[in-house]
């Protein structure tokens, strides 16, 4: 088997692995791994925006407590003082390296989005922010030599020896080989996991991978059960769920239901700037008492050339479908997007497991609670992938050991055949959306848990085979998140349990955290200071 050797392994290549790696850079060699092109990410992705206090009318201390209203009680409140009062440092920096957010002037643009309580939405080209971030980033790293690119390397499993990390096992796609990197530190960006719904924003690299190899090499992960539906994706048939930024709705679009009337004021005070998860559940509540398939996003009533020119990817992608959204009201509903839990972390970025990282979507810091408030998670991934960086740099003190004794690095050539892989994976989908989707009972969840383990039981061991490994991770993030939502017995934020409608402060104002047993623990909401202090590796 070939190894390669580095100080720092960054595997993913988003906002989170880019702003990490450009800090490691500075420290030593850094070997980045993506599992394709290193633009392709859901960041890359990302429309609406970066939430950041730098508007006149806006404060640091209004961020805090937006995002912490959004996060319905399990929000770590030091995680998100961090978030909101360094985010500035660093969209100041991401400006001085180029990045050309959009402007009024001379004066940044910024708009509203749902549940902020001020217009500090930043955003770029209209709605195409995250590839703005991503080419700086990407401009940047590529400058410093100390940073390689690994472009069609798909990670299999971390290597691992007496509970430390030291590396990951990959597949090389370009020649079809299993190789080592043998790391110092290593640094999981992965990002999400979405493509373990049949309905979903993400696209279809978002297979939790990095999840599930932490978790297949005994990190913590937590709050797992909290998963975000966006509420506007669009719903024709032959179409991909194509994400309609909130930045529509905060710009002043309509929700309105299959006879045309806008229903959002039933449901909430604040309209279609509710937060995302109650917009969801009120589009579901509102599908089923009008028997329809999906509501309207109306942005007819707007200036066509404003639509145009704020919204160029929607409007050009709705035309491709023969929808133009200046004149034509746009069928949408509710699709997987975002994953609150994740890859347990102090604020360092460090987990549970010596030299292992992580943070972006893969990582839970605390800062989304049990409801992300939109535009934070670019925020999010660009300063905690910065302060991971300098944690790596800090705590790289050990020498990386010649050789490591473990069964991952046995593979067997022996695999199923494609289309009974796709069967299983849009069986899975299925199964997940239906019994563990926006609304979720306890019946349901057993139920979908018993037919998720039988579905594993056919898969193969230890195959370096992409497709069928991304089975593999799909069914581990799926095992986990149906573990955590029947664990928690409340509804609260992303998990709504019909049979357990209401939340319950005394037992479940607490952080779920689920282990390689699969067995879920109750942890108090604290400092993030004690967090990182029982977290940190020495």
């Amino acid at each position: 088997m070939d190894v390669l050797r580095t100080d720092f392994l960054v595997i993913g290549s988003g906002i989170a692995g880019l702003r990490a790696a450009i800090e490691l850079g500075n420290a030593g060699k850094v070997i980045v791994l993506t599992k394709d092109r290193p633009n392709e990410s859901n960041t890359e992705w990302a429309q609406g925006g970066i939430a950041v206090a730098l508007s006149d009318e806006d404060e640091v201390s209004l961020h805090l407590e937006d995002t912490l209203r959004a996060g319905d009680g399990l929000c770590n409140p030091e995680a998100v003082k961090i978030l909101v009062e360094e985010g500035i440092r660093y969209i100041s920096e991401l400006i001085e390296w180029g990045t050309a957010f959009d402007r009024e002037g001379t004066h940044l643009s910024f708009t509203r989005e749902a549940a902020h309580s001020r217009s500090r939405v930043l955003h770029a080209k209209g709605d195409s922010t995250g590839s703005e971030i991503i080419r700086v980033l990407l401009k940047k790293a590529s400058a410093n030599p100390n940073i390689f690119f690994k472009p069609h390397c798909f990670c299999l499993d971390l290597v691992v020896k007496e509970g430390s990390v030291w590396g990951a096992y990959f597949l090389d796609e370009q020649d079809k080989r299993v190789k080592r990197v043998m790391a110092h530190s290593t640094i999981l960006t992965s990002g999400g996991s979405g493509q373990v719904y049949s309905e979903t924003t993400n696209p279809d690299l978002a297979t939790g991978d990095g999840l599930a190899m932490a978790h297949r090499a005994g990190a913590s992960l937590s709050d797992m059960e909290f998963f975000q539906f966006h509420p506007t994706a669009l719903f024709l048939s032959g179409a991909p769920r194509f994400l309609l930024t909130e930045a529509i709705r905060g710009e002043g679009g309509y929700l309105r239901n299959i006879d045309c009337s806008r229903f959002m004021r039933q449901y909430h005070e604040m309209g279609e700037l509710a937060p995302r998860d109650i917009v969801s559940r009120s589009i579901v509540a509102e599908l089923k008492k009008t028997s329809s398939n999906f509501v309207y996003l109306d942005l007819t009533h707007l200036d066509a050339n404003f639509i145009k020119n704020r919204f160029p990817r929607v409007y050009a992608t709705c035309l491709n479908y023969n929808i133009d959204i200046t004149v034509d009201m746009i069928p949408v509903h509710p699709a997987a997007h975002y994953l609150m839990g994740g890859i347990k972390t102090d604020l360092r970025g460090r987990t549970s497991m010596e030299n292992l990282y992580a943070a972006g979507e893969v990582a839970c810091t605390g800062v989304h609670g049990a409801n992300r408030l939109a535009s934070n998670s670019l925020l999010e991934g660009l300063v905690y992938g910065a302060r991971l960086g300098l944690a790596a740099i800090a705590d790289a003190h050990r020498s990386v050991p010649n050789e490591v004794a473990t069964g991952a690095s046995c593979w067997s050539s022996h695999t199923q055949e494609l289309h009974r892989i796709k069967e299983t994976k849009l069986a899975v989908q299925r199964l997940m959306w239906e019994k563990v989707g926006i609304l979720r009972n306890g019946k349901d969840l057993k139920e979908a848990l018993r037919h998720l383990l039988h579905l594993s039981s056919h898969l193969m061991a230890n195959t370096p085979d992409r497709a069928e490994c991304e089975l593999r991770n799909l069914m581990t993030v799926g095992e986990l998140i149906i573990v955590s939502a029947m664990a928690r017995e409340e509804s609260r934020g992303a998990h709504y349990r019909s049979d357990w409608p209401c939340r319950n402060e005394q037992k479940f104002k607490k952080h779920s955290v689920i282990s390689k047993s699969n067995h879920v623990d109750f942890i108090d909401v604290v400092s993030s200071k004690s967090t990182a202090e029982t977290q940190k590796t020495t």
